[in-house]
């Protein structure tokens, strides 16, 4: 008797521990409407809005040298991370685009930015990006499972890791 009940009150112990956890939320992107002056991560200064340079320069700079610190880019969003706004894309002069991670996940940005002008602050360089890391980045984009399918080799590109981001015009 003594076991059935302690059994019981057991059971219904261990039930209410199962139950009693709060639901997860979803992480998702932030809100916002990204206006021209806002700015996500540390605010751009002036001073490196008016020194930015163009995607077509960093492109020609990261042919010479690997890797380039404290710089600051200007060009256009081509695309956000619609999980989470943890990466955007931004357009290259070849038309295609190159990857912005923010540093340290210390910030996210609304997927209202795709389409707008910004302002990036922080390290570029050129990487050859894996087939894993490709398909894991195709995924957090929604693409169809035929499109990551078909990645099957890995892709040089340059890679944009932001301190900060401004919405310029």
């Amino acid at each position: 008797m003594k076991l059935r009940s302690f059994l019981s009150v057991l059971f219904v112990g261990v039930s209410f521990f199962c139950f009693a956890q709060e639901d997860v939320e979803r992480p998702a992107p932030p809100s916002g409407n990204a206006l021209i002056g806002d700015y996500y991560g540390e605010d751009v200064s002036e001073s490196s809005v008016s020194n930015s340079i163009s995607v077509e320069k960093l492109e020609s700079k990261l042919k010479t040298d690997n890797k380039i610190e404290n710089i600051s880019v200007k060009g256009e969003v081509t695309g956000v991370c619609p999980k989470r706004g943890c990466w955007v894309s931004v357009k290259t002069n070849d038309g295609a685009s190159f990857f912005v991670k923010m540093k340290d996940y210390a910030f996210f940005v609304p997927t209202a930015l795709k389409g707008k002008n910004v302002v990036l602050e922080g390290n570029a360089e050129r990487k050859v990006t894996s087939v894993e890391e490709l398909k894991h980045y195709a995924k957090d984009a929604k693409k169809t499972k035929a499109e990551i399918d078909a990645i099957k080799a890995p892709k040089e590109e340059i890679r944009f890791m932001a301190s900060g981001i401004k919405v310029v015009n």
